[in-house]
């Protein structure tokens, strides 16, 4: 019984550090974290204390109804990485009303 409640609260550890556990482009150099997102294609980054963002490597990740807008994050030797792009929605209107 002892063995059965230690490797379940073994597993319940692994399993929570791993959710946790996200790549942070402030952590990352410019090129490591533009790295990481082509080897990965698509990935949820930390980009901050309390943000995070979903970022793709290409049009492949996104949806037919999205398009691909550059998306900058701070890294540690660079305050604007350009580290890839983010799939917004082209019925989202932007301050002049248009559609880009």
């Amino acid at each position: 019984m002892n063995k059965i409640v230690m490797l379940a609260a073994g597993v319940s550890l692994a399993l929570t550090a791993a959710a946790e556990a996200r790549p942070n482009t402030t952590r990352m150099t410019c090129g490591q974290a533009q790295d990481f997102v082509l080897r990965h294609g698509a990935a949820v980054m930390d980009t901050g204390p309390h943000t995070f963002e979903r970022i793709v490597s290409s049009q492949a990740y996104c949806q037919r109804s999205q398009f691909l807008r550059r998306f900058y994050a701070p890294t540690r030797d660079v305050y604007q990485c350009p580290v890839g792009y983010r799939c917004i929605e082209r019925s989202v209107r932007f301050n002049n009303g248009s559609n880009r």
